[in-house]
């Protein structure tokens, strides 16, 4: 489990930087974090009080994306991450 988040950033950034992708490219770093924090749901779908806290992040990065401000929203997703990576004890990068 700790090597599955780390896998999908990798994947994430792979896809980011090659142009085969081009087209299912997340426009941001707010979306490659929203699709890698979706990807890891089975990490923290275990625990039902972090499973709250990232849905309500969740919907706090869209609300944040709606609004234009990607700034914020990419602030909100690495939070989520980096506490996704600590209760699964993934803290190696």
């Amino acid at each position: 489990m700790k090597r599955s988040v780390l896998f999908s950033l990798f994947v994430t950034a792979s896809m980011m930087a090659s142009t085969s992708f081009a087209d299912s490219k997340p426009s941001s770093l707010c979306d490659a974090n929203l699709q890698t924090i979706d990807n890891s749901k089975a990490q923290y779908q275990t625990s039902p009080d972090l499973n709250a806290r990232v849905s309500a992040s969740v919907s706090k990065a869209q609300a944040l994306k709606a609004q234009g401000k990607t700034d914020e929203c990419l602030v909100e997703t690495q939070q989520t991450l980096l506490e996704i990576q600590k209760s699964t004890g993934d803290t190696k990068k």
